[in-house]
């Protein structure tokens, strides 16, 4: 099994990279991230999410 990688913000980006509210700590660069971890769809208050994932702005992405 493969797992998509993660990449944890250490806090020293100066924000949180994501563009959502993202406290978690889990991030995903793109929409293949999201599916190869089978988390798509992903909803705005799921860990993860961020508005680069979300075309529409209608709160979830990789639809």
């Amino acid at each position: 099994m493969t797992v998509a990688p993660k990449v944890q913000d250490d806090g020293t980006s100066g924000g949180s990279g994501s563009g959502g509210n993202n406290s978690s700590g889990t991030y995903y660069p793109n929409c293949d991230a999201v599916r190869a971890a089978g988390a798509a769809p992903i909803h705005a208050e799921d860990p993860g999410y961020g508005r680069h994932l979300d075309r529409d702005g209608d709160g979830v992405g990789c639809e």
